[in-house]
């Protein structure tokens, strides 16, 4: 996992048990970590405590993704559903909630990964002939794409979420 150099931090905790007071900030910003964590829930309800009323809660987390730094890797599939229930439940309103790419895109990527996943997984490498299949597939996705109509809610890369903490 490499060294991390934590010299520059202000506080290093648990994410979900950070040692500040109640309502002590005006935004809480958190991106690609819930994927990381055993409870994300339990960093949103910190997150709750911590912010203001009126204070912005921005998320980003994979809607699916490979297992990445691992072994510290727990979750994906953070929907839209995931933020409509979740953040609601914990007193925020939603003001932006963007999908980042669509299923074409997810798919193409994926596609591309195939030569090295094949080299690293199977000690094999792609044909001509198969090469030549995935350009043309990755054409096909790419067109596809920029006809979508929603396909973002059955695949996507992950969500960009804007919310606020409502007043009591």
């Amino acid at each position: 996992m490499g060294n991390w150099n934590q010299n520059n931090l202000d506080i290093i905790c648990d994410i979900t048990s950070i040692p500040e007071p109640d309502s002590s900030f005006d935004a809480v910003l958190c991106t690609e970590v819930f994927e990381h964590l055993p409870n994300p829930l339990l960093a949103l309800k910190e997150f709750t405590r911590l912010l203001r009323p009126n204070g912005y809660l921005i998320i980003t987390a994979p809607f699916c993704s490979l297992t990445h730094f691992s072994p510290y890797h727990y979750y994906s599939g953070f929907n839209h559903y995931f933020y409509e229930t979740h953040l609601v439940q914990n007193g925020f309103e939603i003001i932006d909630l963007q999908a980042n790419g669509n299923f074409f895109e997810y798919l193409a990527q994926e596609i591309q990964r195939i030569p090295y996943m094949a080299s690293t997984y199977s000690n094999s490498n792609l044909r001509k002939w198969e090469r030549l299949a995935l350009k043309i597939l990755l054409y096909a996705l790419e067109r596809f794409s920029k006809k979508d109509k929603g396909s973002s809610d059955l695949l996507n890369f992950g969500f960009h979420v804007m919310a606020v903490k409502k007043q009591n």
